[in-house]
């Protein structure tokens, strides 16, 4: 038997019934599926010794998902009401007492801060990943006893309740999958990390790929794989969010290049912790937080510099001469303090890809002062298949070509789309109206269903902080056949220049070919006159437009050129 077929026809279940770890019956869904098989095959291997599991890992099975899904109809509430309100009905429905006795055995068993996590029946599987569509909670796990059973039960339920958000939806509808077919089952792990001061987080998460789809550079090894690294939680890691990227062919090539400026742009300024003392995620900006940082982490200054008149400086620099100095994650000095997470991580990406017969995509965080690496999730990575060689038209009139980039692509072609969905950035950053305009945008890609567009706006799609980029959910831009994000670094909308992020892998399964471009900079152009110059329909808010037309776009990935432009004849 092949290592493919030997990760498609493992059955999970004993792993977690024989230690006792099952609660209900049905599935383990794919995350349980990716953390046994990772367990059997790691303690088989040498490898065993440098990296560490979730000590425990319950899994609430799918049984229990069909069960409360036949006695409350929450299938039927979905079609009816909005997911806010469908997961305000889910919460106040119980969950049946012998499973509530369950979860008081988990929170007797696990006094610390808790992750709950999605592990539907498809998610993570190998033809579809469902990244980033299901929720992830994080429960503080305080108080009495009732409260910390209620407060697990509740991330259980909003668990199920994500089933039924709008992004899930649109993924499920986009790829046929038949309604009821999709199951939920549920991980509740140990939150992995140190408690510091009231807060709870890990050092480092770690978003890992064994493949490296979408360069920054040809001399790049797609196989040598990528890092993403943040601090504190994973969400900047995984969400499109600022954190720092880490080829392992080179791991000081920069994406964004080496000028301190657009360094400090494009590094991690604030992180996300467990607040023990009210249980609630919160957010700390790194300016307010510095002092503890530097009391709390030893090789602080591994992973912070300050950046001031142009420059950037060690943490322990004195900048008291410097104007308005600002500290920020840069992480520059990481894989040289750090060289055995590189090491360590590049060995596990290639030892789990043999292992499972597919590329693969983790999920770990990293202690630097324990020298502890912790895998929390791992599953097989979409397939991406390029193009082959690409030869971008050479006579391309100058009042045609609409934009142009020069990193960050890869070969592919697209021609003859008739439409390009625009965001005016002036227009989207002096509204404020964030939610408005991506809900117009979506507006625009329901009806553009079938049809493939071009998209194109001001920083990053899809981003959590509205002013880095449009707040746009996947059910927003489903139907998108090429995604470009306009860099406006004056007003600090920069493009996602790395790869790693749920959002990226959205894009590889579905084909959705993207492309950067910033405003301003040498050999990319963001024509605002051919915008203004051509006629366009407004959408439900006055930053989206609409074009019609004809267009074609070239990604030429060995000169890293991507290239959209206007081929239809106009009076």
């Amino acid at each position: 038997m092949d290592h493919k077929e030997a990760y498609r026809s493992y059955d999970p279940l004993p792993y977690f019934r024989e230690r006792g770890w099952l609660i209900g019956g049905g599935s383990v869904g794919g995350k349980g599926k990716g953390l046994a098989f990772a367990h059997e095959i790691l303690m088989q291997d040498e490898l065993s010794s440098e990296i560490g599991l979730p000590e425990v890992t319950f899994v609430v099975g799918t049984d229990v998902f069909d069960d409360f899904e036949s006695e409350h109809g929450v299938l039927g509430l979905s079609s009816v009401f909005g997911f806010h309100e469908v997961e305000k009905q889910v919460l106040s429905k119980p969950l049946p007492e012998p499973i509530m006795a369950e979860l008081e055995r988990v929170v007797t068993a696990l006094p610390g801060p808790l992750a709950v996590r999605s592990s539907s029946l498809l998610e993570d599987d190998i033809e579809l990943s469902f990244a980033g569509k299901y929720a992830t909670f994080f429960v503080a796990n305080i108080g009495d006893l009732s409260k910390r059973v209620s407060d697990l039960a509740d991330g259980v339920k909003k668990v199920f309740a994500s089933t039924y958000n709008s992004a899930a939806k649109e993924y499920r509808k986009k790829h046929s999958i038949p309604k009821g077919r999709e199951k939920m089952a549920v991980l509740i792990q140990p939150l992995q990390g140190k408690k510091r001061g009231d807060l709870f987080y890990p050092e480092i998460a770690v978003t890992a790929f064994s493949c490296v789809f979408r360069r920054p550079s040809p001399r790049i090894d797609k196989n040598d794989g990528v890092m993403r690294v943040c601090f504190g939680m994973g969400t900047h890691s995984v969400g499109r969010s600022f954190a720092r990227t880490l080829y392992l062919t080179n791991p000081g090539l920069r994406p964004e290049g080496t000028n301190p400026e657009q360094v400090y742009l494009y590094s991690q300024k604030d992180f996300d912790c467990l607040d023990l003392t009210t249980g609630e995620l919160v957010t700390k900006t790194l300016v307010s937080s510095l002092d503890h940082v530097r009391t709390n982490h030893r090789n602080a200054q591994a992973f912070v510099e300050w950046y001031g008149d142009g420059m950037m400086y060690w943490l322990n620099s004195d900048v008291s001469g410097l104007t308005s100095p600002m500290p920020c994650f840069s992480f520059t000095d990481l894989p040289k303090r750090c060289r055995a997470l590189l090491d360590r991580t590049r060995r596990m990406l290639s030892f789990f890809q043999g292992a499972m017969g597919f590329p693969v995509d983790m999920e770990a965080v990293y202690d630097s002062e324990d020298d502890r690496l912790t895998l929390v999730q791992i599953r097989p990575l979409a397939s991406y298949v390029e193009f082959g060689k690409v030869e971008i038209p050479e006579d391309i009139p100058k009042d045609r070509e609409i934009l142009r980039g020069d990193r960050m692509v890869t070969s592919h072609i697209l021609k003859g789309i008739k439409w390009m969905v625009y965001v005016d950035p002036e227009v989207y950053s002096e509204s404020g109206d964030f939610s408005e305009v991506a809900r117009a945008v979506g507006e625009i890609n329901g009806r553009l269903e079938g049809e493939r567009y071009i998209l194109v706006g001001p920083g990053r799609w899809g981003s959590t902080n509205p002013s880095l980029g449009v707040p746009v959910d996947y059910s927003e831009i489903s139907n998108c056949g090429c995604m470009v994000e306009v860099g406006i670094p004056k007003r600090g909308m920069i493009p996602e220049l790395s790869y790693g992020t749920h959002f990226f892998l959205d894009l590889d399964l579905d084909d959705i070919l993207y492309l950067p471009v910033i405003d301003g900079e040498h050999e990319n152009v963001f024509s605002r006159e051919w915008l203004e110059r051509n006629p366009f329909t407004c959408g439900d808010h006055d930053a989206v437009r609409l074009y019609s037309g004809l267009f074609d776009v070239y990604l030429d990935g060995e000169k890293e050129i991507g290239v959209v432009f206007d081929v239809a004849q106009r009076d």
